[in-house]
């Protein structure tokens, strides 16, 4: 099984390059599944119904959130009842939303977990003892686990991958925008990389205008964040995974420009 995995989109422009070219990423890669991390799809902040069913009706499988997963209101209408959107499970109890969901492809089952850290962002569970749970109770529904790790700091990223290894199927990492070039498999088939990347402008600051960032660490005064224009990236990963082990023998990065 070929599995696609789309950074963070941000934006219009995010939304507007997988149009353009997720049919092409999926035709060269043969992939059978695809997850995207959709928290700043809605003009960079959350993820509205409407922009929700664009993105499912091009391809996607499922998707991912993080820190911005209640900046559109309206989630809270269509959360609980949409199981190809999971929420971080590290989440206090009795949130709105799913942590994971289990799938289906091809009438075989896949489990999607995220989880958000907690170095430099706001407080939750731990997210090692919440995925420790989780995973366990997974595994007794598919071997196929696949964990995105909403979260800052690389060394938190790094260690729930080792702590996860033998486990799940991969850890992989979102938030930062920057795509990070250590994608490995690690001992027990474990597929991991510490952040996937962003899918957006290019010319930008983690897909908000340059000059308004520029202009906010020059002066120390608010700027509004307008999602940048101009050329768009597409950064993603593909795993390939045993179907009967869930284990990981192969992972490569893609690190697409368009003009």
């Amino acid at each position: 099984m070929n599995v696609l995995i789309i950074g963070d989109i941000v934006g219009k422009p995010g939304r507007n390059i997988l149009k353009d070219r997720l049919s092409d990423l999926i035709h060269d890669n043969n992939i059978d599944f695809i997850i995207a991390n959709g928290e700043n799809a809605a003009g960079g902040n959350g993820l509205t119904r409407k922009i929700a069913d664009e993105l499912f009706d091009l391809g996607i499988s499922a998707l991912t959130m993080g820190n911005h997963v209640w900046d559109q209101k309206e989630i809270f209408n269509f959360i609980d009842d949409e199981k190809r959107i999971v929420r971080p499970a590290n989440y206090l109890e009795g949130t709105p939303g799913r942590g994971f969901s289990l799938l289906s492809i091809k009438n075989i089952k896949i489990a999607l977990l995220n989880l958000q850290g907690i170095t430099f962002m706001p407080c939750n569970r731990n997210p090692f003892l919440v995925a420790e749970k989780e995973v366990e109770f997974l595994r007794q529904h598919t071997k196929i686990i696949i964990v995105d790790f909403h979260a800052e700091a690389t060394s938190e990223k790094i260690a729930l991958g080792y702590f996860l290894n033998g486990k799940v199927s991969c850890v992989f990492g979102t938030h930062t925008h920057v795509q990070t070039a250590d994608e490995k498999i690690l001992s027990e088939g474990t597929a991991y990389i510490t952040d996937v990347g962003m899918t957006g402008p290019s010319d930008s600051v983690l897909g908000i205008d340059k000059e308004s960032i520029i202009k906010r660490f020059t002066t120390s005064l608010p700027v509004k964040f307008d999602i940048a224009k101009g050329a768009s990236q597409i950064n993603a990963i593909v795993i390939k995974i045993d179907e009967t082990t869930g284990k990981c023998s192969h992972i490569h990065r893609i690190n697409n420009n368009y003009i």
